[in-house]
């Protein structure tokens, strides 16, 4: 028997595109619903992150998504067409203007996390990174930005979806 999702704690995932220059960068954001398991496309990024950064207080479902309801067919299936990761669920959601990028080794080994900046300047892999920036270009925090509104959580990797060519791919 296969598990489908292996923590129901975590039911937020984005979907791994194919190599651009050698990394791998998340090309389809979704959602599992909370009440039918249905995986939803969510449309962007930054809605995707806001779902997210509520999910244990506000857990998603097909009916938040307008016109959508647990009766219609799943958006997309978890499958091995992609690599799927699995977010933890009230990762906070990334400050206006910056752009949280996530990376997956060409081994698919592990996902690497780094903030890229407003400015463009720099891209912040720590949260050491983040608080040097801040206090170096302070019209960036808006009085309210830290680095608590920075997570360079990953997502944990489905292994049962990863290419058999990659070094964590699961074994049979």
């Amino acid at each position: 028997m296969k598990k489908i999702i292996t923590e129901k704690t975590t039911p937020q995932q984005p979907k791994m595109q194919p190599e651009i220059g050698g990394k791998k960068w998340v090309e389809i954001w979704s959602a599992q619903c909370g009440e039918c398991f249905k995986w939803r496309i969510i449309p962007s990024e930054d809605e995707y992150e806001e779902i997210r950064s509520k999910f244990i207080e506000d857990p998603f479902v097909c009916s938040k998504k307008a016109g959508v309801c647990c009766n219609d067919k799943a958006d997309i299936d978890y499958d091995k067409s992609r690599t799927w990761v699995i977010d933890k669920p009230n990762t906070p959601k990334t400050p206006a203007g910056f752009k949280r990028r996530l990376t997956l080794r060409r081994n698919g080994s592990k996902i690497d996390c780094h903030y890229k900046t407003p400015n463009g300047t720099k891209q912040l892999r720590t949260p050491t990174d983040v608080s040097n920036f801040l206090t170096s270009y302070p019209e960036y925090n808006n009085g309210y930005i830290s680095v608590q509104h920075f997570s360079f959580t990953t997502p944990k990797i489905m292994q049962d979806t990863l290419p058999a060519t990659s070094a964590g791919a699961a074994k049979d």
